[in-house]
């Protein structure tokens, strides 16, 4: 954990040079719950018995048991990463959120480096105000910057006339559920798979 000076911590709006950036850094933190992710669906007892399932029904068309075997976790993971990377905003992150009320700010340290991100997405109700790509370099993690993040969007969110802040994070992203609700956020829902809550809702009125 790198020790920061505060006063050399600044967030602004995100420019079109950065977008690259912003979305190496995006995919980093991605690649890290995803693959958690993945593995904890994976471990499901009742992943593990609709792929045993499927398995079986392999067994009859293919002479390798560890083919029929490997075949439909194989086919699972594949699958659960399409569905994972279906998000509209990674295709073109500047356009994406230069739309309306859509914002993305960065993090800059030392005037310069880029550290951390956060975007604004507006929802049906008018008086909430959901919060994405929230993320931190690898190097920055644990130094405050997630927390700055949050204080920033809480602050404008509020001036801009919202009540109520929403977000969804992962099961398996421990430190980021950890902050939020060290924040003030609560869980309100969820996103369940075979049921089983993959993605928690978490809201805060600000």
């Amino acid at each position: 954990m790198p020790f920061i000076n505060e006063s050399q911590l600044s967030v602004r709006e995100m420019r079109e040079e950065e977008a690259p950036v912003v979305l190496e850094m995006l995919k980093d933190g991605f690649k890290d719950t995803e693959n958690r992710l993945i593995l904890y669906i994976l471990t499901r007892p009742m992943t593990l018995l609709l792929m045993a399932i499927a398995s079986s029904g392999l067994r009859f068309f293919l002479n390798s048991f560890c083919v029929a075997l490997v075949i439909p976790v194989l086919l699972t993971i594949v699958g659960l990463k399409l569905l994972l990377w279906r998000s509209p905003d990674l295709k073109q992150i500047y356009s994406y959120y230069s739309i309306g009320q859509r914002k993305i700010w960065v993090a800059v340290y030392d005037q310069d480096d880029i550290c951390g991100c956060v975007a604004l997405e507006p929802t049906q109700d008018s008086q909430s105000v959901e919060l994405k790509r929230m993320s931190v370099s690898r190097w920055y993690r644990r130094s405050g910057v997630g927390t700055h993040l949050l204080k920033f969007f809480e602050g404008h969110a509020k001036k801009k006339g919202f009540q109520c802040i929403v977000l969804y994070t992962s099961v398996v992203a421990k430190a980021a559920t950890g902050l939020f609700m060290k924040c003030g956020y609560k869980v309100t829902d969820g996103w369940n798979w075979l049921g089983y809550t993959i993605v928690q809702e978490f809201r805060k009125d600000i």
